[in-house]
């Protein structure tokens, strides 16, 4: 989630351009570690991805798979804290960035599917530790879900919450007094970041699809998801009591939400922590970190943090 409600989504699409223009020797150092992009061919269509340190990756080691939230981003902050023998691998959704469209792409199954037919094509064999930012936090469970004896670990990145039910979306509202819910935001926000002028095409593409996809069911395809294998080593990283925001209070009044935020957050904060505390109880070599009064893009408020905790998740594997 984001630091406003506005921001949830569409922050991510600034990221990148904001680092562009600090001019800072640690931005020279991400560009100095990161790989060009290249490209691939994935059942007819082109898919963008980078890797980092493929060529030092050891036999039987994981590797970093990074999905991103919705309308994409990227990871470049955290890798170069990370030590040059994890080997990693970022790429771009259907639609985003160099990656085509592709209309047959609907499901957020069928997104988790066209990511480890990319992952084959290039021979990347595993264990996979995947990292998931927002909207990414679903995906990797999904992908954990449907390739259970691949997957190797699993950090989430404020993700958002896919338990969340009806019900306890309906109380959560009904308890902060407000008009609007977590889920209608949600929806609300996908309409607004498909159809926004300022944001690329493919986070229009990437809204849409989500959009599609969400109008079913909130994350409909979740709901009888298996329990996460409990080998699978799981980090949350979740912040809370996030600071109200000016363009929270602009949306507020624009769309006439009716949002009593501080009130309203509490509460949906209380059960995603609920959540995601009941996802990875049973898991070994598990972690919930909570971050009061960060911002959504926890990795770049605090990249040294999140590249701890990969790393030691990424280590936790390494010492069975």
């Amino acid at each position: 989630m984001f630091t406003s409600i506005y921001l949830f989504y569409m922050k991510e699409l600034f990221k990148a351009m904001l680092l562009l223009f600090l001019g800072t020797a640690f931005t020279k150092a991400v560009s100095a570690r990161s790989n060009t992009s290249q490209s691939v061919m994935v059942e007819g269509k082109k898919m963008a991805y980078k890797t980092s340190n493929l060529a030092n990756r050891k036999a039987g080691e994981p590797i970093l798979v990074f999905e991103a939230g919705l309308g994409g981003g990227t990871f470049d902050p955290i890798l170069p804290l990370l030590p040059n023998h994890i080997a990693s691998i970022q790429y771009e959704r259907s639609g985003i960035g160099s990656s085509e469209p592709d209309s047959r792409i609907v499901t957020d199954s069928q997104v988790v599917a066209r990511l480890h037919g990319l992952l084959q094509t290039l021979a990347i064999q595993p264990p996979y530790l995947l990292v998931g930012h927002s909207m990414g936090g679903p995906y990797i469970r999904l992908f954990a879900a449907q390739y259970p004896d691949e997957v190797c670990g699993l950090v989430f990145s404020d993700p958002t919450d896919f338990m969340l039910t009806e019900q306890e979306d309906e109380h959560a509202k009904v308890v902060s007094q407000s008009k609007t819910s977590y889920q209608q935001i949600t929806k609300i926000i996908m309409e607004q970041m498909s159809k926004n002028k300022n944001s690329s095409a493919g986070a229009h593409i990437d809204a849409a699809r989500a959009l599609t996809s969400i109008s079913k069911g909130y994350f409909h395809e979740y709901r009888k998801l298996p329990p996460l294998k409990k080998e699978i080593a799981a980090t949350v990283i979740i912040s809370y009591n996030k600071n109200i925001e000016l363009p929270d209070e602009e949306l507020d009044r624009k769309l006439n939400l009716g949002i009593n935020f501080k009130a309203w957050w509490k509460e949906y904060d209380e059960l995603r922590i609920q959540h995601y505390a009941a996802l990875l109880k049973d898991n070994d070599h598990s972690m919930l970190v909570l971050l009061p009064k960060y911002s959504h893009g926890i990795y770049y408020q605090n990249p040294q943090l999140v590249a701890k905790l990969i790393q030691d998740n990424f280590n936790s594997y390494k010492k069975e």
